[in-house]
């Protein structure tokens, strides 16, 4: 078995328990491991839809959390655990392809210890949770909440076996009292791999040589990660019992149900939270003295008017998804109002309030808001790469290479008179080592120049010297960032962008080229329902590429 894969500790319900887990585990799925694809790269066709093989992602700690939240209360205790990484942008693709360490096994099982003697220790919390009163260990009731609780545990039904092995273990650990012995087995649960790794193999599909339909359970658990960012409930869980997972008609009304739950929005604001890296937002700092409006609050209000931004667009008006890069419409506190200089009534430091910001203002899209513009800018100037280079990499999901070894990226500190950020990087442009990158990045970045590195327009540079806000986009000539959000508002390659996005989330991999035509497909039908990203996530629920998975590779 992978190292990656959790393995047997010291506590007395691993001893027993969680050992067997392992093993049964190992032998039935062939490796816990992430399978990274091929980014495509746009070269040759795709004659055919040719999926990859089983990512098996390990839950991320914000997955794992929600999970138990459900299962035990928000009051459960918080142990810390292995810091998630995001390679390609996601947690869920770190999930799929970094390994846990034997520290990482050990904060599992700590935290698991710890939840459990919180559920067990009050009286009627554990009467809350089993449901009945063990009379003697292993006893019906013992039994039946195992056999309960383990289905929503592992996401499918126990065989009987482990149902056996459980039981078994509450009986030999029952001491002083059943009571405890049923604890230990549930620490057990939660410490198999069968909840901390999403295990979607799929069975044969005859009708489609070479690849794997998922079970109704391994789609349970899909549809609930994705669009709950959690475990399925029962009623879930209920569905692929019954069948109705087993079909696209069947999993659209499930995934309709679950996006209608308030659930759906914290999970579609996690993913629009690393696809828009709002993470960088946190620490940020600037000198009140040279930038006034740079409040102590403001970075937390940035993001929070980001993710407003985005719950209006997808969820309140279903608008054109596109639109979150060109749209006037934005939430502003009190901070924020000053910071953009528009009217708020209402507004406070602790109060957002919609806004239209001036049709010939300088702000459009979230490439004007705050967020984008601090986050990509350096603590006492702006950044023309940085800004461009999110521009290329997260809204047009182009690759933008890394610098060559050796390189120095830094700005010499400008002598004599003043200059502009933008004469200042001559030397990386006249640089023959640099000027393809930077030419690819910074004429774009260049836009947002009237824009200070917290996010306040200007007319001037420092010492009074004219900005000059020109670029371009791939060759067409633009004035400034509201002539590039008026471009983005109908770029084809920000609808599709998203779709890539979406499916590298929704996957924990990068898309293979056999899967270009999956990509294309969902892009086309995202186009048809006029950018509706809830129309698109029902899209991709249904689709073969995420009803499907491709044969294991051999080793």
């Amino acid at each position: 078995m992978d190292e990656r894969c959790p393995h047997p500790g010291r506590s007395r319900a691993r001893l027993l328990g969680f050992s067997a887990a392992i093993a049964v585990f190992g032998a039935s799925v062939t490796a816990c491991v992430g399978v990274i694809g091929d980014a495509d790269d746009g070269t040759g066709e795709a004659e055919s839809l040719v999926l990859a093989a089983p990512a098996l992602p390990r839950l991320t700690a914000e997955q794992y959390r929600n999970t138990l939240f459900d299962l035990f209360g928000p009051s459960m205790p918080k142990a810390p655990l292995e810091d998630d990484t995001k390679p390609f942008l996601f947690y869920n693709i770190g999930a799929s392809s970094t390994t846990l360490s034997e520290f990482g096994v050990q904060q599992y099982e700590e935290s698991a210890d710890a939840i459990t003697r919180y559920a067990f220790a009050d009286p009627a919390r554990r009467a809350a949770l089993v449901g009945c009163e063990p009379a003697a260990p292993g006893d019906a009731c013992v039994e039946g909440f195992l056999r309960r609780f383990g289905r929503r545990v592992l996401r499918r039904p126990l065989t009987s076996d482990e149902l056996g092995r459980w039981v078994t273990v509450s009986q030999t650990l029952a001491d002083p009292s059943a009571w405890e012995g049923l604890r230990l087995a549930v620490s057990g649960l939660l410490q198999s791999p069968f909840f901390l790794y999403r295990v979607e193999v799929g069975v044969a599909d005859e009708a489609s040589p070479g690849r794997r339909k998922l079970t109704g359970y391994e789609m349970a658990t899909r549809l609930a990660f994705l669009l709950w960012n959690q475990a399925p409930d029962d009623a879930l869980l209920d569905a692929a019992e019954k069948g109705e997972l087993d079909e696209p008609e069947g999993v659209a009304v499930a995934a309709e149900r679950l996006l209608d739950d308030p659930k759906a929005r914290a999970a579609m604001q996690t993913f629009f939270r690393q696809y828009l890296d709002l993470g960088r937002i946190d620490g940020i700092q600037r000198d009140p003295a040279a930038y006034p409006y740079f409040t102590p609050t403001i970075a937390d209000a940035m993001r929070r008017e980001v993710e407003l931004l985005v719950d209006d667009v997808v969820f309140e008006s279903r608008g054109d998804a596109r639109s979150i890069f060109s749209t006037r419409k934005t939430f502003v506190n009190a901070d924020l109002a000053a910071l953009y200089g528009v009217d708020a009534p209402g507004a406070t430091p602790s109060t957002f309030v919609p806004v239209e910001l001036p049709a010939d203002g300088p702000r459009a899209g979230l490439l004007t808001l705050g967020a984008f513009l601090t986050m990509n800018a350096h603590e006492t100037r702006t950044s023309p790469t940085a800004r461009g280079k999110y521009v290329r990499e997260r809204v047009l999901c182009l690759e933008v290479p890394a610098p060559p070894p050796g390189v120095d990226t830094t700005l010499d500190p400008p002598m004599g008179d003043p200059k502009t950020v933008r004469e200042q990087m001559e030397a990386h442009r006249n640089n023959p080592a640099c000027a393809a990158c930077h030419q690819f990045m910074d004429p774009p970045g260049f836009l947002f120049e009237h824009f200070d590195s917290s996010g306040y327009y200007r007319t001037v540079f420092e010492g009074d010297l004219p900005i000059d806000s020109s670029g371009d986009l791939d060759g067409k000539p633009l004035a400034n960032a509201r002539e590039l959000a008026a471009v983005l508002e109908t770029e084809p390659r920000v609808g599709r962008c998203m779709v890539q996005q979406l499916y590298r989330h929704a996957q924990g991999r990068v898309e293979t080229k056999g899967e270009r035509l999956a990509l294309e497909d969902l892009a086309s039908r995202f186009e048809s329902a006029s950018f509706d990203f809830r129309t698109l996530l029902i899209e991709l629920v249904t689709h073969d590429a995420f009803r499907h998975i491709g044969e294991e590779e051999s080793p």
